[in-house]
């Protein structure tokens, strides 16, 4: 529905390939209709798309991809399974690479971006998604032999081992470890807390970055059968507090921070500058409650967290808000059955500053769609492809993020399959409730955002317009508002 329903648009798609990688740019204009999409133009280099015409060699034009997309994850002590830092490493995976590759937004796609680039808001952080241009140089490079090229066309390393031991976020100021758990080769999921784990912080700080990552005793290279893969940890719930007579259930509701769920495969969380969570002095982590799934093995695993601080003094002057959007209750899907929706719709009691669209589903999702209805507008913010084995939170650039007035609805939708071609689904015969476990079913957006005051609206929606050059003409998806000059706009042009 929502390919059909998204309001027409004037659609500008300035699109770049190759930021750093040798890949020529290229620019389309699309003519839909009515509102303007606005991108920017980064730098770009010749080489590998034209190289798809001759020889597509791994020196001058795959190590650059790699580099930009896929090292993050796919180097020592991170969370790939295997190294892809050096072409001895990468070789052997050279037919794997054209086939995940070729998925893009779809279950199993490598990178793990699943982004549908037709439709929405188009414009992310940290995202590592691959040009057509790009797909194409990977499969030539393989089908060609994978052949190693000139060794002075190699780039500079931009990961060197040990340097960050891994950590997205760079080298952490606090590292934390959750009790280790052992689960069983096989069995139903579990869904537990696991224990609290002190901070030993003497001093209030305020969080800038924080990443997890699961250490266990499955060796690289291997996976089980189940979903997650090399991983017993799916997801798990967790806040921090300082508490009272030593117990779990007893905490300090004015130290309470509520931090993102992890989930396997997801990114790091890295807070806008000016709204930094803070990790209260005295606080423990409170591990509330873990997914946990077997994978073929009985596994020892803890979970690692690793947190970046603002400076000593740094205070934040934003209201963080949480949206759950969903539903994880009252839900019936069919056996054997592709493409099932669900609906769900809230209202947004705040203005609304939305930074993040992150689909949570269990085994038979595939798809999730994010629409902003306000009078007359309808518009379709975000669509994503979803893999329950590797989950993501997806970022909006700061010039892309929707502004959404108090009023507006938010109505997420839900796509699930439950056929043979699902291979995440256990059994498709089965029919499937709401639940907590893989085998039953949740429907929510866990992105988050925050909550502005008529002032800290208008003037973001101010700044916006000017760094745009938007005029009252234009319409900005995911800003209904951003044409609109109000009185306390005085020093911000409405454009002609």
């Amino acid at each position: 529905m929502h390919r059909d329903t998204f309001a027409p648009v004037f659609f500008l798609s300035v699109s770049s390939w190759g930021f750093a990688m040798g890949i020529r740019c290229r620019s389309s204009l699309r003519l839909a209709g009515l509102a303007i999409v606005l991108g920017c133009v980064s730098p770009c280099f010749a080489g590998a798309a034209s190289a798809v015409a001759d020889e597509v060699t791994f020196t001058r034009d795959i190590a650059p991809i790699l580099q930009r997309s896929c090292q993050h994850c796919h180097r020592p002590d991170s969370v790939a399974p295997m190294s892809f830092l050096t072409y001895e490493e990468v070789r052997p995976w050279a037919r794997a690479m054209k086939t995940r590759t070729a998925l893009r937004n779809r279950r199993g796609a490598m990178p793990p971006w699943f982004i549908e680039k037709d439709i929405g808001i188009q414009h992310f952080k940290d995202d590592p998604s691959l040009s057509e241009d790009e797909i194409a140089a990977i499969a030539a490079w393989a089908d060609s032999g994978a052949p190693r090229g000139d060794p002075a066309d190699l780039p500079p390393p931009r990961f060197v081992v040990g340097e960050d031991d891994g950590w997205r976020i760079g080298t952490p100021d606090l590292i934390l470890r959750s009790p280790e758990i052992t689960v069983r080769a096989t069995g139903a999921d579990r869904w537990e807390p696991i224990g609290v784990v002190p901070t030993g912080l003497t001093q209030d700080r305020y969080v800038e970055a924080v990443e997890i990552r699961e250490v266990n005793d499955i060796p690289k290279g291997s996976a089980g059968g189940t979903v997650g893969g090399r991983f017993v940890f799916h997801h798990l719930n967790y806040s921090s507090h300082v508490l009272e007579d030593e117990q779990p259930e007893a905490f300090t509701a004015e130290t309470t921070t509520v931090w993102p769920v992890h989930e396997v495969g997801r990114n790091a969380d890295i807070f806008p500058a000016d709204a930094g969570r803070i990790l209260a002095a005295d606080s423990v982590l409170n591990l509330e409650t873990a997914h946990l799934h077997s994978n073929g093995r009985e596994t020892k695993a803890h979970l690692e967290f690793a947190f970046k601080f603002h400076p000593v003094g740094y205070r934040p002057n934003v209201e963080w808000v949480r949206r759950f959007t969903g539903n994880g209750v009252d839900i019936s899907i069919k056996p054997t059955l592709a493409d099932q929706e669900l609906h769900a719709y809230t209202v947004l009691q705040q203005h609304t500053k939305i930074l993040t669209f992150e689909p949570h589903m269990h085994a038979p999702g595939i798809r999730m769609c994010l629409e902003a209805i306000w009078g007359a507008s309808v518009q379709t913010l975000t669509c994503a492809g979803y893999d329950h084995n590797w989950v993501r939170s997806y970022v909006y650039a700061d010039d892309a993020a929707p502004l959404l007035p108090e009023g507006t609805i938010l109505h997420l939708i839900g796509y699930m399959d439950t056929t043979p071609a699902n291979r995440n689904v256990a059994d498709p015969r089965n029919w499937g409730g709401g639940g907590r476990r893989s085998v039953a079913n949740m429907f929510i957006d866990l992105g988050e955002g925050l909550a502005l005051s008529d002032a800290e609206f208008e003037r973001e929606m101010g700044d916006r317009r000017k760094r745009l050059g938007l005029t009252k003409n234009d319409v900005v998806i995911g800003c209904p508002l951003c044409q609109v000059h109000f009185p306390s706009q005085a020093d911000t042009p409405a454009g002609p």
